[in-house]
């Protein structure tokens, strides 16, 4: 008898984020996806459903598609974020599924000495990193298999918003922004949706970061993509928001991956600025 394909369900599929996990998964598992707004090309796909995540509960979701596996990649206002979390805590115990869970490294904001690793204690000055650790700390409460925390970084890679906007501050001749004194890691979404492949495929559960194990300062970062891109003469802002150098980068360190599914920022330079 073949293996029953895993069901994945994306809520927030419209997102790029939660467009390129669509764009892995779907020829590997048996994958249904929300959407937030009415495009034309989502509402036609069958596989993807209408959601307003202020409004409505992902309850008619679970019940519908019954998943194995519920990542959370939609976006909403915070308080609405942690509400919506909390049922997904409840309605996984009932139905018996994992919840996938991406935070990011404002989970750490408070800590600006060093980077972090997947088992320091978290602690945010930012209401951005304030409520990911509210849903961080309740998914936390559930048994080990029912959700899985991936702590991401900046994230690039040749298509991304991020050096879409780098771009397009470019062709404007305005100044893109940089930050001498923040070191971080970063990652690109390619590699990220494959991480995130491998977890689920692996039944993998607990506390994930999803970033280079090497650091680099921000501003040197977005200098070299630029450079590599051969923008001329680009406009630099540099803001410096502290003295001292400050962290921002969640490190792998006690969860590694398997060595290609790992990523250096040699990797992030390149595939930000590659075209497939």
């Amino acid at each position: 008898m073949a293996k029953k394909s895993k069901r994945i369900l994306i809520l927030g599929g419209s997102g790029f984020l939660g467009g390129q996990l669509y764009k892995e998964l779907q020829a590997y598992f048996d994958v249904y996806a929300t959407y937030a707004t009415g495009l034309p090309k989502l509402h036609k796909n069958k596989r993807f459903e209408q959601w307003d995540a202020q409004e409505e509960s992902p309850f008619y979701f679970i019940k519908q598609f019954k998943p194995d596996v519920v990542i959370s990649a939609f976006r909403t206002e915070a308080t609405n974020q942690v509400e919506v979390h909390q049922e997904l805590a409840h309605l996984a115990l009932n139905f018996g599924f994992q919840i996938l869970y991406f935070s990011s490294s404002n989970v750490f904001d408070a800590f600006t000495n060093y980077p972090s690793y997947e088992y320091d204690k978290t602690l945010s000055l930012s209401k951005y990193g304030k409520f990911q650790i509210k849903i961080e700390n309740l998914l936390m409460r559930l048994p080990d298999a029912h959700y899985c925390i991936a702590r991401l970084p900046m994230i690039f890679g040749h298509d991304s918003p991020r050096i879409k906007k780098i771009k397009h501050l470019f062709e404007l001749n305005e100044a893109i922004e940089v930050f001498p004194n923040v070191v971080i890691n970063a990652t690109v979404f390619s590699k990220l949706t494959q991480q995130i492949h491998y977890i689920i495929n692996q039944n993998l559960n607990g506390i994930y970061h999803l970033g280079s194990s090497d650091l680099i300062h921000h501003n040197e970062l977005i200098e070299e993509i630029c450079f590599k891109l051969q923008l001329e003469d680009p406009l630099f802002k540099q803001v410096y928001d502290a003295n001292e150098d400050r962290f921002l980068a969640p490190v792998p360190k006690h969860h590694l991956l398997p060595s290609h599914l790992q990523i250096s920022m040699d990797e992030v330079i390149l595939k930000s600025i590659e075209i497939k």
